[in-house]
């Protein structure tokens, strides 16, 4: 007796759902990398001041200090990191290094706590070293990104990557305040440091494709030269000046945000968090949108319509009058149209500086991006909170919000609008 077997279904149709890239194993364990330690941070960006004020008893001058104890590395070491990972041939082991520096740093918090011995010191120390070490692999993460993803797919990676930032924005402070309410603080901050460990499991088993192009020779680390490159590079300059001036206006925003919805609109805080959430949600539809936007329409006028897109809505908020519902409504659409756009943003311009910047000097460029763009931030809400105290909240909401629309005038009159690809690097602005 014969019968008919019918045939499994392509494995293409069997995996249809699954991206491309994450077909692929070691894009797939950069990938899973990133996205356990965007989760494990959400977690401990609720969890580590909570034990701040509930362990040690924190004061808002005290609250201030520790933010501003992550925040300066950035403006410490970026370009001086950049440089030496530059030369560094080992982009990958320097990732995994601090992955697991960063988890010795947030474990040892919570045996602290156990011990009695927790003081306000430490969590200074940590939130500086931890932030020292995110300085570290963030300047190396461009380097063994473009050895793993083909220039031909930086936009869909991108949106990847981004689209776990964006989920996490979501889940991760649902999550941390779960595990803050059910096990305490200090117990959640062992799911972080947990987060980094497996994040450096994920990332030791990566095997490049290719090895990263050397560094230039010369003597010295070369600190200012990704800021000569940004300067000299048209389209690196203009989107550095665009997302700085973006930067400063938005963080003079969120600077008052919070203060304004809860005071002025009295929103209550249930609500407040579900205002935020749906920005979330625009920001996964972001992810998910932004790749056929460039298919559709190239690089260069998706770009153009992000940084319209990004800050234009939020002028719905010192717009918001009137009835809870119709507030509500203004909060919502402001919140979710610039989630959408952020991620645009993000996804886009980032392509684009990667792109555009030549291998071997990935590390020095975004060390100089990042000193220029996390340095404008705390500048931005100290501004945000003087204006607010000397002009008003919401007339310092409306400054901030046409303010931050400026950031498209640096990027019109370039030749990025035009683009329909992505650029070959800029090697003329090497110099």
């Amino acid at each position: 007796m014969t019968g008919t077997l019918t045939p499994p279904p392509p494995v293409g149709r069997r995996r249809r759902w699954v991206p491309a890239l994450l077909r692929q194993a070691q894009f797939r364990r950069y990938w899973s990398a990133q996205t356990v330690s965007l989760f494990g941070d959400q977690i401990s960006a609720l969890a580590l001041p909570l034990l701040a004020v509930l362990g040690t008893d924190a004061g808002p001058a005290e609250m201030g200090y520790l933010t501003a104890a992550a925040l300066l590395p950035n403006l410490l070491f970026s370009l001086l990191l950049g440089a030496w990972v530059d030369r560094y041939p080992h982009k990958r082991r320097v990732m995994v290094l601090a992955d697991l520096g960063r988890a010795v740093l947030v474990g040892a918090v919570p045996l602290a706590y156990l011990f009695g011995v927790l003081s306000l010191h430490q969590l200074y120390a940590v939130a500086f070293l931890t932030g020292t070490l995110a300085v570290l692999f963030e300047v190396a993460h461009s380097a063994l990104f473009v050895t793993l993803v083909p220039r031909r797919d930086y936009i869909d990676a991108n949106a990847l990557t981004n689209g776990s930032r964006a989920m996490s924005f979501v889940a991760g402070p649902s999550a941390g305040g779960i595990l803050v309410q059910t096990l305490t603080a200090p117990v959640a901050l062992l799911a972080d440091a947990l987060s980094y460990l497996v994040s450096a499991l994920f990332l030791a088993r990566i095997r490049p494709t290719r090895a990263a192009e050397p560094a230039p020779d010369g003597g010295g680390l070369g600190i200012g030269q990704g800021l000569r490159f940004v300067a000299r590079s048209q389209i690196l300059r203009s989107l550095l000046l665009g997302t700085t001036t973006l930067n400063l206006f938005n963080y003079m925003f969120h600077a008052l945000f919070v203060l304004y919805v809860s005071t002025e609109l009295g929103l209550s805080p249930g609500l407040l968090g579900l205002v935020i959430g749906v920005g979330s949600i625009g920001a996964l539809l972001g992810a998910a949108v932004t790749g056929r936007l460039v298919r559709r329409f190239g690089i260069g006028p998706t770009v153009l319509v992000s940084f319209v897109l990004f800050p234009a809505p939020l002028v719905l908020v010192p717009l918001a009058g009137g009835p809870t519902p119709v507030v509500l409504g203004a909060l919502f659409a402001a919140e979710f149209l610039a989630g959408l756009g952020v991620m645009m943003i993000d996804i886009t311009v980032g392509s684009l500086q990667v792109a555009a910047t030549p291998e071997r000097l990935l590390a020095r460029v975004t060390g100089a991006k990042r000193t220029v763009n996390y340095g404008i931030r705390p500048i931005g809400a100290l501004l945000g909170g003087t204006l607010g105290a000397a002009l008003g909240v919401r007339p310092t909401l409306w400054i901030a919000t046409v303010g931050a629309i400026t950031g498209l005038f640096w990027i019109l009159p370039t030749t990025i609008p035009k683009l329909r690809e992505l650029p070959e690097p800029d090697h003329s602005a090497a110099g």
